[in-house]
């Protein structure tokens, strides 16, 4: 008796499998990761938001070159007096007038810091702001969690995932193309394919970049063991492979200084920054002042890093020079780009992929947008799932198998809706908290994970469609409201900011109302689409009872 051998799945069923499960386990995690990851591309804004830092009249007005040069004689007069004898002077120059001289000076008895005005040199008040880990949270979430040594790893494991599944997802759609102009809105399981489908397309080429960027931007902590068979496993380790792979020789070091030169230097450091300001392709910004004991003093000066969106470069080093402090002679030109090797090129232009630190405002806004939709594209396979599962359900986890889809059910609701609720209660947190609360800005992110936790918790209770819905309107409203929570609180408001050139703050509160306004506008239809389902079920059953009774 011959039987006809069991057929083996092919490639795309395999695949299929693979991206179903390979995206559900890790698409929770990697919806709320994405999120974040998209806030965190304005962190600055964001960090200055939460600081709360009362406005100045008048505005920032740029300071000419002159203008510059006289900040760094007040940041020398007032070093000189305060700490002459000190290892390091550490001077940053401001670019605006409500910047401020910042001085730093590290002395036998401490160090010493203070923030100069630009015209008269006198010390400044420290400003009144609020304390707060700001937009570094989002960043600090999206790499770790907030969890440490084991998040960093848990979200190394995760991304890895998120590159099978986009393999897999690339191999089971074999008309990927096609599905990206086909959306059948008001079809239940379909609408989410063809959602699911289109978003990924969309972002495709984006999702990979960021992803492996992501992972290779971490390369020596998720991969160590070519660092460590070359420099060790001591602290030191990854020290000492930074100073070899950017090491840059220095010409011209004079061996005869004597070693008990004086501790600061002799030379004019305004005559010398206007020879380095000459030598150097953009405005000086930073001026070290340095003697080791037993070794000659130095003095750096470092360039302002050029803008990405204006030199139209992805990667912008900024230069320095490093001079002798008695006689002022060149010790260390700048960088030669031509001597770079292949490791000390391609690295920096892996990390300016994943942190966009290039292209300006423009190519933060694309990665944002990106991102958010990468967000969607996310969390729309996990929705799709549990439509098409349940809708073919045959109990294939027994008894069970109704709490296993309410869990997945309310862990798709608090992966999107918690992760979004938890992002703008974090800001609200900023705001309500006392301002003199201990450990204030741990607080803040701890309001970050109660509002989630409690995301998760209202989704249990709640069936999923009430749940949504429920969640989608208080986002909104919070989103919302951000503008008016600033003004009960600060007194501070978007006109204000408007007002007073504060665009990055200006931008914040923007963004959160167009983006209150969307998700209203997504929780309307959903009530909609629910209503016209509970309609249509409602009518069909009228239709049976009717037909049963003639």
């Amino acid at each position: 008796m011959s039987g006809k051998p069991a057929s083996q799945p092919g490639l795309r069923q395999t695949m299929s499998w693979l991206h179903t499960w390979c995206g559900l386990v890790c698409g929770w995690l990697l919806c709320a990761i994405f999120l974040t990851g998209s806030i965190s591309v304005f962190r600055e804004p964001i960090t200055l938001w939460m600081q709360g830092v009362p406005l100045e009249g008048g505005g920032q007005q740029p300071l000419s070159p002159e203008e510059r040069l006289q900040t760094l004689r007040l940041a020398e007069q007032h070093l000189s007096k305060t700490a002459p004898d000190a290892s390091i002077w550490r001077i940053s120059l401001p670019l605006h007038t409500g910047d401020g001289v910042k001085v730093f000076a590290r002395a036998q008895d401490g160090d010493l810091q203070a923030s100069l005005h630009v015209h008269t040199g006198e010390v400044l008040p420290e400003p009144a702001m609020r304390q707060t880990e700001g937009g570094r949270h989002f960043m600090s979430f999206h790499y770790s969690l907030q969890g440490g040594i084991a998040g960093f790893w848990v979200v190394g494991l995760v991304s890895m995932c998120m590159m099978v599944a986009l393999v897999s997802g690339v191999i089971v759609h074999r008309r990927i193309f096609q599905d990206f102009f086909t959306f059948r809105p008001g079809k239940g399981q379909r609408s989410w394919l063809d959602a699911h489908n289109a978003s990924a397309v969309l972002t495709l080429p984006f999702l990979f970049m960021i992803v492996y960027t992501g992972l290779a931007h971490f390369y020596t902590s998720y991969m160590p063991w070519p660092l460590q068979s070359l420099y060790g496993q001591d602290r030191s380790a990854y020290s000492r492979y930074e100073s070899e792979l950017n090491a840059r020789p220095e010409a011209n070091t004079p061996s005869n200084t004597p070693s008990n030169a004086p501790a600061i230097a002799v030379v004019d450091l305004v005559s010398l920054a206007q020879h380095a300001q000459s030598l150097l392709t953009g405005p000086v910004v930073g001026v070290v002042v340095q003697r080791p004991e037993g070794a000659p003093a130095t003095i750096r000066f470092t360039e302002g890093k050029p803008d990405t969106a204006v030199t139209r470069r992805m990667v912008n080093s900024a230069n320095s020079l490093i001079f002798d402090a008695i006689s002022g002679r060149l010790l260390q030109a700048p960088n030669n780009p031509a001597s770079g090797n292949l490791a000390t090129d391609t690295y920096p232009v892996i990390s300016a992929l994943h942190l966009v630190t290039f292209g300006g405002w423009t190519m933060k806004w694309l990665y944002f947008v990106l991102g958010l939709v990468g967000t969607a594209m996310i969390a729309s396979g996990s929705i799709l799932f549990a439509v098409k599962r349940r809708a073919r359900s045959g109990h294939e986890w027994g008894a069970a198998t109704p709490s296993i889809y309410r869990c997945i059910d309310a862990l798709n609701v608090a992966a999107l809706a918690g992760s979004a609720l938890a992002s703008i209660a974090y800001l609200y947190g900023n705001r309500l908290l006392p301002l003199l609360l201990e450990a204030r800005s741990s607080w803040e992110i701890r309001v970050f994970f109660a509002v989630w936790a409690l995301s998760l918790l209202h989704a249990l209770l709640r069936t999923a469609r009430q749940a949504w819905c429920e969640q989608l309107w208080i986002l909104a409203l919070l989103c919302l409201g951000l503008p008016l929570l600033n003004v009960m609180t600060t007194g501070q408001h978007l006109l204000l900011y408007l007002a007073q050139g504060d665009g990055q703050r200006a931008g914040l509160e923007l963004t959160c109302m167009a983006l209150g306004l969307l998700v209203a506008w997504g929780a309307w239809l959903h009530e909609k689409s629910q209503r016209s389902k509970s309609t249509a079920q409602l009518r069909a059953g009228r239709g049976v009872i009717s037909g049963g009774l003639t």
